[in-house]
């Protein structure tokens, strides 16, 4: 397996959208610094917020006398500017982004986990904001905040999420245009919710919603197909697993069809489900993962397939800590495993991708919920390793020396990579064609032997320094000796 060794670095950075790329790299992510967002944040949403072509940011932190939204301005090399604290509801939890008046600045909608009214935060065009008007009220404290146009007339709607008493149901509050909202269309459905999704899975032109739950010893995906109107009609169910924290839509396997990545935050790990085009799914294929609470989808690697990030929260197995885990896509809708892990800190709940320091290459940005801030990892990738997995030489004679196993070091930059040094853990031993340097574009071999000295399980790296990071980038390796 090929991966960053997890060495911290504190500078500070954040978070940007729209991405595209002329090379693949190997999204590899490490951790460049912390911006302080609020006591306890949860959710993370980027946009421009003032209109400088660099991405910003927007933290929501629930904890405190009434929970506050935090804004975090974009520099465009990483870094960025302490922004303006805004008061919320009570208990602020999600956020979502569009421009609800028309006024061509970025407007803010904002869950309250803790009030049955959503707050509306209107931009002024230059990084700051302005209350809006009072939303409607909505049945039931809210979750989760999404943005949409749920009924056809090309002007942002909401749609809410409610979890917990005294309902657990979803409210529409279609949009006027002007910053303002209709009276909540409320759904409130026999099973549980705890995450949705959105998407137009039957082909029909209007919104629909996965949404996944458990209740008692029950979980379930059921999808709910929009009527055009802000209502819903209950389509099809499937088996669900346990705890689901989010859904990320997208169409995974190149078929024009919206497809399922849900976490499930205290079961598998995330489930793929592809869809059929008609509003029904394939039954999911799961990817083992600890603690998922969340998940998103974008190409981290510039290969042109979808690729899935997840954050993962707490200590458990492998993971010494929270962070994101990467499972590169297929392009078929399968992905890789075992997915490649990235420590950021204590207590993760979210992690959002954007080009944070305008090289485009997609970075994240994860919430620490312990320490009040949110960490930004930036994709340094530009070497790429075949194969991606450990380098297994099994069982070998004590005294003897094994045949070699290769890996294929290619540079997908645009400059050439320097090579310092390349060293290989006791009882196994590298050599390389690579030299001090490899060109853009170039690719070179690297060879590993293993000699073991005693018998018994032997684990290893070669470990790289290059100017592509400033971490090593390390090769796992792992032997037997007989």
């Amino acid at each position: 397996m090929i991966r960053i060794s997890a060495i911290r670095v504190v500078f500070v950075l954040v978070s940007a959208l729209a991405l595209s790329f002329t090379t693949i790299a190997a999204a590899q992510f490490e951790t460049r610094g912390r911006f302080v967002a609020g006591p306890s944040p949860t959710w993370i949403a980027v946009g421009d917020f003032n209109h400088d072509g660099k991405p910003d940011l927007v933290v929501t932190a629930p904890q405190g006398v009434t929970g506050s939204v935090v804004i975090l301005l974009g520099n465009g090399d990483g870094t960025f500017q302490e922004g303006k604290s805004y008061r919320a509801g009570i208990g602020p939890f999600s956020v979502a982004i569009a421009d609800f008046n028309g006024d061509g600045n970025l407007d803010l909608a904002i869950a309250n986990e803790l009030s049955p009214y959503l707050t509306i935060l209107l931009g002024n065009g230059d990084g700051t904001f302005h209350y809006g008007p009072q939303s409607p009220k909505t049945p039931s404290f809210e979750q989760t905040v999404m943005v949409g146009d749920f009924n056809g007339d090309r002007i942002p709607d909401i749609l809410a999420l409610s979890t917990s008493n005294p309902c657990m149901c979803i409210s529409v509050l279609l949009g006027n245009g002007d910053g303002t909202f209709q009276e909540a269309i409320t759904t409130e459905p026999t099973f549980a919710m705890q995450a949705v999704g959105m998407g137009d899975f039957n082909g029909d032109g209007q919104l629909d919603l996965a949404t996944a739950g458990t209740f008692g010893f029950g979980s379930g995906v059921n999808i709910l197909l929009g009527n055009g109107d802000g209502t819903f009609t209950l389509g099809a169910n499937y088996p669900g697993d346990t705890a689901p924290a989010a859904i990320a839509v997208a169409d995974f396997n190149g078929d024009h069809n919206l497809d399922l990545a849900i976490a499930n935050s205290e079961g598998v790990g995330i489930s793929v489900m592809l869809g059929n085009g008609n509003g029904t799914f394939q039954p999911a294929v799961d990817y083992p993962i600890p603690f998922s609470v969340w998940v998103t989808a974008a190409d981290v690697n510039g290969d042109h397939e979808l690729d899935l990030i997840v954050a993962n929260d707490v200590i458990s197995g492998r993971h010494n800590s929270s962070g994101a885990t990467v499972f590169l896509g297929n392009g078929d809708g399968t992905f890789q495993q075992p997915g490649k892990f990235y420590q950021a800190e204590q207590e993760t709940s979210y992690v959002a991708v954007g080009d944070f320091n305008s090289d485009r290459k997609p970075d994240l940005v994860i919430t620490d919920f312990r320490f009040d801030d949110v960490v930004v990892m930036l994709n340094t990738g530009v070497v790429s390793f075949a194969p991606t997995t450990m380098l297994n030489f099994q069982k070998q004679a004590v005294g003897t020396t094994s045949g070699p196993q290769t890996v294929t070091l290619t540079n997908t930059g645009t400059t050439a990579l320097k090579i310092a040094s390349m060293k290989a853990s006791a009882e196994f031993a590298v050599t390389s064609t690579c030299g001090a340097n490899v060109a853009a574009g170039a690719k070179c071999t690297i060879s590993v032997t293993f000699s073991p000295t005693q018998k018994g399980a032997r684990q290893g790296t070669i470990t790289i320094i290059d100017s592509a990071s400033s971490k090593p980038q390390v090769i796992d390796l792992f032997g037997t000796g007989t």
